[in-house]
């Protein structure tokens, strides 16, 4: 057998170690139990969940724990008993209250500042959830306040991986309006509905309508993934990332505008993209890289123009100078380049490819800014803020 086989990452949702489901909700908590049961129900995709957490308010988390965990009504229990769904981690932990600008258990979505916390707080937790690569998400907005299910819809563009899904869960007449209803049960259970009807709930039909995403979490920096960013900030990251690209170089104050962030550079490198950011103004081609352990005094010169024009220390210049007073060698110009790449993919993230220095990909490498000249610029304080 071929070992690549033995240790391959898992494609499809079901087989990925750590799989949860995500929902909110309002007043109906019957949403978990309608969802865990249509994913596990699938005739060609089921999904069992190894955890369910559910975003809610402070009523809600109420009516959650007495309908789906408590001994009297238990339906989340009863569920997994009746559909031999053994391992299901849900219980009163996973069960998260929304917090309002105070930090206190938000009862309701009434204001712009509650507004703002909700979408806080729902961004937060399927940040945490997608940042584990061994983990699926499947999240619902079919409960709660219709803007608790926009956020949570926009939040898995902006987080959501491949193995991530979205969907809406669709339950038949008349169960639909029935606070007893719980999920299909494989046994005959006769309920009355809010209009006075009387119905089986073995009779009851609930699927899922999965919503497709375009998912953007390629273009979110690195740090923003791993940080604690506001939905808005987020958004804003998100939307800067996906803009054509702009280049705005400051040299006296050692940083760079790019995709919307200020990132401050050393001398040493920020000197290297001067070099090509002024060659791209310039309409000129790419440059061929100084050759491995000889000393190029033409690159050396055009190096060292920009780097005094950004240092102010002599001691810095005249080290520089030294090192450089035969020429730039290849492992001078890769050591610095690779350095640059390093810091633009960390403040960038997938964003720093339109601002690397590229290779052409192709021999012999002659290397250059993709940028277009009217994307480059070079400027002091003009474009950034104080």
């Amino acid at each position: 057998m071929n070992n690549a086989f033995l240790h391959t990452k898992p494609h499809e949702p079901a087989d990925f170690p750590r799989r949860v489901l995500l929902a909110v909700s309002g007043l109906t908590p019957q949403i978990v139990t309608e969802t865990l049961y249509a994913l596990a129900a699938d005739e060609f995709e089921p999904f069992v969940p190894t955890e369910v957490h559910l975003i809610t308010s402070a009523e809600g988390a109420r009516r959650a724990e007495l309908s789906l965990l408590s001994d009297d009504l238990g339906w989340f229990h009863k569920l997994c008993a009746d559909y031999q769904l053994p391992g299901v981690r849900f219980d009163r932990s996973c069960i998260h209250v929304m917090r309002d600008t105070h930090g206190q258990p938000m009862n309701d979505i009434r204001s712009p500042s509650d507004n703002r916390a909700a979408a806080d707080y729902i961004t937060a937790q399927v940040r945490s959830i997608t940042a584990d690569a061994d983990c699926a998400l499947h999240a619902s907005i079919a409960g709660g306040r219709k803007t608790m299910g926009f956020y949570l819809g926009y939040a898995l563009s902006l987080f959501g991986r491949p193995q991530d899904r979205l969907s809406h869960v669709l339950v038949s007449d008349p169960f639909e309006s029935s606070y007893d209803f719980f999920y299909p049960t494989p046994y005959s259970r006769v309920l009355q509905t809010r209009d006075g009807q009387l119905a089986d709930t073995a009779m009851a039909q609930v699927t899922l309508a999965e919503i497709p995403f375009v998912s953007l979490r390629h273009g979110l920096p690195t740090a923003l993934l791993a940080g604690q960013a506001s939905f808005n900030d987020t958004v804003a990251a998100a939307r800067l990332a996906l803009a054509p690209a702009q280049l705005t170089i400051d040299l006296a104050h050692h940083r760079i505008l790019a995709a919307g962030h200020e990132v401050c550079l050393p001398p040493a490198e920020l000197a290297l993209l001067a070099v090509f950011a002024r060659q791209t103004l310039q309409g000129n081609e790419p440059l061929n890289a100084p050759t491995k352990s000889v000393p190029d005094p033409v690159w050396a010169s055009l190096y060292l123009r920009e780097y005094r024009r950004i240092t102010g220390s002599m001691t810095d210049i005249e080290g520089t100078e030294r090192a450089l007073k035969n020429g730039m060698d290849g492992e001078y110009f890769s050591a610095h380049k690779s350095k640059l790449d390093k810091r633009l993919k960390t403040a960038l993230g997938p964003a720093a490819e339109a601002y690397r220095i590229h290779d052409g990909g192709v021999r012999p490498r002659r290397y250059g800014l993709t940028l277009k000249p009217d994307a480059v610029r070079f400027a002091s304080e003009v474009a950034f803020k104080e």
